[in-house]
């Protein structure tokens, strides 16, 4: 065989350590942006029965987790707020004494160096879980923007560090980014969801959440999961209008967006590791079916070689558990 000319690949897979050496993706903790769940009631904490692992907290319990959440290492937080009482308009979305507001409040107060990403939609709090304004049975994009202006502005009043509007309503960042600097939160980023996809993948996040429409459905203002180049264009303009980071969502099926988004623009791009694909793999492993750990960090891994800076993903803390050991 020695008159064989070929390259020897293997050698640099010939250890553990070797492996190592010459890995291209590293999955670090820091990376990580770990959704919660936050109740408007005491003394409960109860776990979404279609996401094992993954709790409604009430405001009560809540520095508990964060606690947890620090000691793993974990840096950045995504508050989503389950409020008691809901409306046609979405009010408590904006009420400076909201669950966000509190909950931001609270972390900030105790951790203040804790990174808090507030999801700044309405769907939590409208009675018809739409993310703006119902006009015979249609979402209303231009009367929903001043709503979701008015949220950011007071969950920056509440300490948040980053503003994450999550509706898809046309103008929604340059509409947050005019009323934060009127306000004098000029120092606040938005991080957009750029590119969110109407999914299937979703439906856990709606039990946790309680924000399943109550009719019709979302695609009217999410997108197409079959566009490409539409995702492009949403980028492009929420650049334009002042985003500082930009989110792709989901995350597992759309990997070639991440990438495209990558490649064409300069921002920081965080990928959504949604719930949906969160409870296959739980469930997957629960059966026996899977390894839960190498399965979740292959996963993660491909989402940072995709061109991720950041994950919001359920599975932060036994992520950052994994990296620890």
């Amino acid at each position: 065989m020695s008159d064989l000319q070929f390259d020897r690949h293997r050698r640099l897979r010939i250890s553990e350590n070797m492996r190592a050496l010459v890995r291209e993706t590293q999955l670090h903790t820091e990376d990580l942006i770990y959704p919660i769940f936050v109740l408007e009631e005491e003394g409960k904490r109860s776990e979404v029965p279609s996401m094992p692992g993954i709790y409604q907290l009430s405001l009560d319990l809540l520095l508990e987790e964060i606690e947890e959440v620090v000691q793993l290492g974990i840096r950045s937080v995504l508050l989503f707020g389950v409020p008691k009482e809901k409306d046609a308009v979405g009010s408590e979305a904006y009420n400076d004494d909201g669950i966000i507001q509190q909950a931001t409040r609270l972390i900030k107060e105790h951790y203040p160096d804790l990174i808090v990403v507030a999801d700044t939609c309405l769907c939590e709090y409208t009675d018809h879980g739409h993310c703006g304004v119902i006009h015979e049975h249609f979402v209303d994009n231009d009367e929903s923007l001043p709503l979701l202006v008015q949220t950011a502005i007071s969950q920056a009043k509440a300490g948040a560090d980053i503003i994450a509007p999550s509706n898809m309503m046309d103008g929604f960042v340059a509409a947050i980014r005019k009323g934060l600097d009127d306000a004098g939160f000029e120092n606040i980023p938005v991080m957009s969801y750029a590119i969110k996809y109407s999914s299937a993948f979703y439906g856990p996040f709606r039990d946790a959440a309680g924000s399943t429409p109550q009719f019709g459905d979302r695609k009217t203002y999410q997108m197409d999961p079959a566009n490409r180049l539409e995702a492009q264009r949403e980028a492009e303009s929420d650049i334009q209008e002042g985003a500082d980071l930009l989110i792709v969502k989901p995350a597992m099926t759309y990997l070639d967006i991440v990438r495209e988004v990558r490649d064409r623009f300069n921002l920081p791009v965080v990928a959504y590791n949604v719930s949906g694909e969160y409870s296959m793999v739980k469930a997957a492993a629960q059966n026996g079916w899977i390894d839960e750990k190498e399965i979740v960090l292959e996963k993660l891994t491909s989402m940072k070689r995709a061109g991720a800076d950041l994950i919001m993903t359920y599975f932060a803390k036994d992520v950052a558990r994994w990296i620890q050991n």
